[in-house]
């Protein structure tokens, strides 16, 4: 690790420092974190995480701080920090890089755009999301996933909160210009609960897709025959992880590592409105979604306090537009409120 993270330090430039560091260490974080002005903490997956350290040690150093969490419990565990943030004077987001993230800002500024056309009120959201492969991002990203599989789905139905299995339900979903149609399946995602909660949305659901074809069936088979406990075990799943990893690499060569985002929001009156936002690279679309929200906090326009991306703008993001600007450069099709 050391080796790497010095090799890479070496390709950035003078202004760069590789630190090593034990992230679940609340003093060696607060000691890092000393003088800096923002933390951007990617160190997944965030599945089963007890502790939320780095957020802690943001807190107790004032440093602004954004991570691009896709857990559930997670998530809502980082908000239970918004108080301290706020008497700390500490902006904070959390979720905030593609999805969760800018799909959560996608569907807020849908939910927007429905209520400022008096379009009836919003009454079904869907979040869709489809990726060629790992997307380039390897161990990290197929350890997420199954410990995903482990999960029961959380999704809201009329108001009413549900559980079901994960990698079920699938739907043919059409991801338009540079994807097509592609299978997708549900998944236990942490935006399924913040849009229910935050933007009022009484049915809510997330599913997620990847190619070529057989890894799905592999997802689902995995989710059916795979007892829980075990997807449910970090280092169980690191050893599935182990024996995956050099097959999902050479699959990666042929599927590539496209990436896509589709939210679809239903309105009282039968109004129907979609998002779309695909790039031909999941992990330099990472960089640039989490780009934008780094700059948002840096400019100052997030609030004290633990944010989901989300909240009304102004609070957690002062300009929405602003930050899917920033967040779609590169891509081959972003769309709003077609």
């Amino acid at each position: 690790m050391r080796e790497r993270g010095a090799e890479l330090v070496s390709t950035l430039g003078e202004n760069f420092e590789f630190v090593e560091l034990n992230i679940n260490n609340a003093k060696m974080m607060e000691a890092a974190l000393e003088g800096v002005d923002l933390v951007v903490h990617t160190a997944g997956p965030f599945q089963h995480a007890e502790k939320c350290t780095v957020l802690e040690a943001a807190i107790s150093t004032k440093t602004a701080y954004v991570d691009v969490c896709d857990d559930t419990d997670y998530a809502q565990r980082a908000k239970c920090f918004h108080k301290r943030a706020v008497a700390a004077g500490v902006p904070a987001i959390t979720t905030g890089g593609i999805y969760p993230g800018v799909s959560n800002v996608m569907a807020a500024e849908l939910v927007r755009s429905a209520k400022n056309e008096d379009a009836g009120e919003p009454e079904r959201l869907r979040f869709y999301y489809y990726t060629g492969g790992s997307g380039g991002a390897g161990p990290t990203i197929l350890a997420t996933s199954f410990l995903l599989l482990g999960e029961d789905v959380v999704a809201y139905n009329k108001g009413e909160k549900i559980k079901l299995k994960p990698y079920s339900g699938g739907l043919n979903i059409d991801f338009g210009k540079g994807i097509g149609k592609r299978d997708v399946y549900l998944l236990n995602l942490p935006e399924v609960r913040s849009a229910h909660e935050i933007l009022g949305i009484p049915t809510v659901s997330a599913r997620f897709g990847t190619s070529p074809f057989f890894w799905n069936w592999g997802m689902e088979a995995i989710a059916n025959f795979v007892p829980a406990d075990v997807l449910r075990d970090k280092s169980k799943v690191q050893k599935l992880v182990q024996l995956f990893d050099p097959f999902v690499r050479a699959v990666d060569g042929i599927a590539g590592q496209r990436v896509s985002i589709r939210v679809d929001l239903e309105c009282s009156n039968g109004r129907s409105t979609l998002g779309l936002f695909t790039h031909k690279n999941l992990s330099v679309s990472v960089g640039y979604a989490t780009a934008a929200f780094v700059l948002s906090v840096l400019e100052g326009s997030t609030q004290h306090g633990v944010w989901f991306p989300e909240e009304p703008e102004g609070i957690a993001i002062e300009a929405r537009k602003i930050l899917l600007e920033r967040a779609a450069h590169g891509t081959i099709n972003f769309i709003m409120n077609k």
